[in-house]
C-alpha cells in the first residue's frame, strides 16, 4: 500500500498554538497502524485521513483514486462525503437564523406557500434539522426524481409519530430544511453554498458542481462489490449528500467547528449554534444535524450511537428542555455514505482534536468509528 504524507502547520488553517508532544513521524505511524488493517480488510482502493492535533493539521494519503488508471490519492483528490454534506446545510440554516432570516421554531409553510396548511407545515424547522418531524423514510421513494416531485411528496406527507417524539434519520426532511434556509436568504441553495458559505469558510476545493478543470481530481468510487460508481443526481441531493471535497478542505471545516479560524462573526456564531443539543437518543445527543457525546466517551457508546439501526429505524427521543448549550468537552461526529464512498468526521473542541476519514469505497460504519477512535485516543493522550 502506497502512503504519502502531507503535513500543514496550523498557520495554514488557524491561529498557531503550542505544539503537541507527539512528534510528526509518530502521528503518521499512529494513523497508519489504525488505517492499514481497514484498507486491507475491506479492499479500499484509496483513502485520505486528516487529523488536527493541538492546533496542527496533518493529512495522509493512501492508495489510488482510480484502480483503472492507478492515479494515487493526493492533496487534490475529491471524495464524495455523503451525509456529511448535511452539516453544511445545518450551518447555512443556522446562519439564516443568526442573521434574522428565519427561526428554527418556524414551520416550512412560512417560506414555501405551496406547503401551507399541509401536514409538513405542522412541524418546525428544528424538527427537520434533528430528524424528529414525525417519520420520513431514509430516502425519497424511487418515483421521486426531481425537486418538483419532491414538493408534491411533501404536500401529501402524513406523520407517523407526533413531532419531537421519534428520531427517523432521513434525507427528505433535511433536504426540505435546506430549501427553506435558502428561500429565507433569497437565493437558491447551490448559489448560496458556492457563492457565500463555502468561500466564507475558505474552502477552495469543495463543490456541489465540480468545475470541468477539477473533474480530473474526482476519485472513482467503488461499490462494496468492487464495481465503479459515482453519485447520481437525485431530488434535493445538493442539500443532503451532494458535496465533493478534498480531505484538506473538510479538515479545515473541522477546524472552523472547533473555533480555530478567523471567520465572519455571523458564520462563526452559526457554526457554534449547530452544536446545540436538542434531543437525547440513547447515548447520543442530537444537535442540528451533528451528533454529540460527553467527552471522554467510550467506544461502545459511539458504536451504539452510530449503529445502522439508528439510521434505519425509528428511535424514541427525549427533548432537552432547555436545549443544551454548545460545549467544549464533547465528541461531535457525523458519518456519510454514498454507494461508492465513505466518510466519517469527528472532533473534540476542548482538545483541539479532530479527524476526517474519506474513502472511495463504502465500508462499514463501525470500522470507521473504531479506527477513528483508536487514532483520536492515541493522539489525544500522547501515547
Amino acid at each position: 500500500m502506497r502512503l504519502t504524507r502531507r503535513a500543514v502547520l496550523a498557520s495554514a488553517i488557524a491561529t498557531p498554538v503550542r505544539a503537541h508532544a507527539i512528534a510528526d513521524p509518530d502521528i503518521a505511524t499512529i494513523v497508519t497502524q489504525a488505517i492499514r488493517p481497514v484498507v486491507d480488510r475491506y479492499g479500499i482502493p484509496g483513502m485520505a485521513v486528516g487529523v488536527i492535533v493541538k492546533g496542527q493539521s496533518h493529512v495522509y494519503d493512501y492508495g489510488v483514486a482510480s484502480k483503472a488508471t492507478g492515479r494515487p490519492v493526493t492533496a487534490d483528490t475529491l471524495f464524495e462525503i455523503g451525509s456529511v454534506s448535511k452539516t453544511f446545510t445545518a450551518t447555512l440554516t443556522a446562519y439564516a437564523q443568526v442573521t434574522g432570516k428565519l427561526a428554527l421554531s418556524d414551520t416550512p409553510g412560512r417560506y414555501l406557500p405551496s406547503l401551507r396548511d399541509s401536514g409538513i407545515d405542522k412541524v418546525t424547522l428544528l424538527n427537520l434539522g434533528t430528524h424528529t418531524p414525525g417519520g420520513f423514510p431514509l430516502q425519497f421513494p424511487d418515483e421521486i426524481t426531481d425537486d418538483a416531485q419532491a414538493t408534491a411528496y411533501f404536500q401529501g406527507w402524513k406523520p407517523t409519530y407526533a413531532p419531537g417524539t421519534y428520531r427517523t434519520y432521513a434525507n427528505p426532511s433535511v433536504g426540505l430544511l435546506g430549501v427553506v434556509a435558502a428561500r429565507s436568504l433569497g437565493k437558491d441553495f447551490v448559489t448560496l453554498m458556492e457563492g457565500m458559505l463555502l468561500p466564507g469558510l475558505g474552502l477552495k476545493h469543495t463543490y456541489l458542481q465540480i468545475p470541468e478543470a477539477a473533474m480530473r481530481n474526482y476519485a472513482q468510487g467503488y461499490t462494496k462489490a468492487g464495481a465503479p460508481i459515482r453519485m447520481a443526481p437525485g431530488a434535493l441531493a445538493a442539500e443532503t449528500y451532494g458535496i465533493r471535497a478534498t480531505a484538506g478542505d473538510i479538515l479545515r471545516f473541522v477546524a472552523a467547528n472547533m473555533g480555530m479560524l478567523d471567520l465572519d462573526p455571523a458564520v462563526r456564531r452559526a457554526i457554534t449554534d449547530t452544536h446545540t443539543g436538542y434531543y437525547q437518543a440513547g447515548p447520543m445527543t442530537q444537535d442540528l444535524i451533528w451528533e454529540q457525546y460527553d467527552y471522554p466517551v467510550a467506544l461502545k457508546d459511539l458504536l451504539e450511537g452510530n449503529a445502522g439501526r439508528i439510521a434505519s429505524e425509528a428511535t424514541p427521543v427525549t427533548a432537552l428542555r432547555p436545549a443544551r448549550p454548545p460545549a467544549e468537552a464533547v465528541w461531535i461526529n457525523k458519518t456519510g455514505s454514498t454507494n461508492g464512498f465513505a466518510a466519517y468526521v469527528a472532533f473534540v473542541p476542548k482538545e483541539q482534536l479532530g479527524i476526517v476519514l474519506l474513502a472511495n469505497r463504502n465500508y462499514p460504519i463501525d470500522a470507521r468509528v473504531t479506527a477513528a477512535y483508536e487514532i483520536m485516543t492515541r493522539l489525544g493522550d500522547g501515547r
